[in-house]
């Protein structure tokens, strides 16, 4: 048997250790086998999707609860019912997220993810303007776009304008339970000079595993889902943070025309030939 490590699942489910271990505590996301002698966890590649489906219904706010009910339910009704109730409550709070409820239940009906074609690509280095922050689940659309705004006020401040679409790059895991860092950046050409909190530095090129998600950016999970999966049953290793490359605009096209780009820095496992 094949075992994950702990911290490796992690950065498959992008779900932090921190999480991984209360779900445990709690049921309901326990490991395939602990080491007696350490207490160390290990996962089981199947055990992704359950991950992705805790994923899931934690980022609409489902009570722990409620989620080991719905995923330990032998009757689909019943399990229905829970998320039907839990959707009520949800829209009474917040109209917009209809399009995310309905997201939800498609996914769990189907009882899996949606399709993502993965390819390996060379990515050059290139130069960015960027700032980092650290930001939680709740805040991280609103400093985002604090943060794009601040970069294109130095970068024009600069006499400079953009060379390619904006990306983020996630150092953290950020979910419901932990906060971490998030860079945005914005590819330039030339060389930032004394800007505040926004700096200029190369980012790294390299190896990526990527896909891209079509559709609103609270639907891509699954893209991550699906690159963590592919990275791991063919001889790969995550080498670095994933990023999300931003390739038209939500002023300009609706939600589901929406392009975004994942990629994780991969490198072949120690173990392939």
């Amino acid at each position: 048997m094949d075992w994950i490590p702990i911290g490796r699942f992690s950065k498959m489910t992008r779900l932090s250790i921190k999480a991984l271990r209360l779900y445990d505590e709690i049921g309901l996301l326990e490991p395939a086998h602990v080491d007696p002698s350490s207490g160390y966890r290990y996962y089981e590649l199947a055990q992704a999707n359950r991950a992705e489906a805790v994923r899931i219904l934690r980022s609409v706010d489902m009570p722990l609860a409620e989620i080991q009910a719905v995923l330990s339910e032998a009757d689909p009704e019943s399990a229905r019912a829970t998320l039907l109730a839990h959707r009520d409550r949800l829209a009474t709070r917040l109209a917009n997220q209809e399009r995310m409820l309905t997201y939800l239940e498609t996914i769990i009906q189907r009882e899996g993810i949606m399709p993502y074609d993965v390819e390996l690509a060379e990515t050059a280095p290139q130069r960015i303007a960027a700032v980092k922050v650290h930001t939680t689940l709740s805040k991280i659309a609103s400093d985002i776009g604090t943060g794009f705004g601040t970069i294109m006020h130095a970068v024009g401040g600069g006499g400079l304008t953009p060379a390619g679409a904006p990306l983020l790059v996630f150092h953290d895991i950020i979910d419901e339970e932990t906060a971490g860092h998030v860079e945005i950046c914005i590819p330039i050409l030339g060389t930032l000079e004394g800007s505040g909190e926004v700096y200029d530095r190369e980012l790294e090129g390299g190896t990526m595993a990527t896909t891209m998600h079509r559709g609103p950016y609270e639907q891509i999970s699954p893209a991550y889902h699906t690159l963590a999966g592919w990275i791991e049953q063919n001889g790969y290793e995550i080498a670095g943070p994933p990023r999300e490359i931003y390739l038209n605009d939500p002023q300009t096209v609706s939600q589901e025309e929406l392009l975004t780009r994942v990629e994780y820095p991969v490198c072949p496992t120690s173990s392939s030939p």
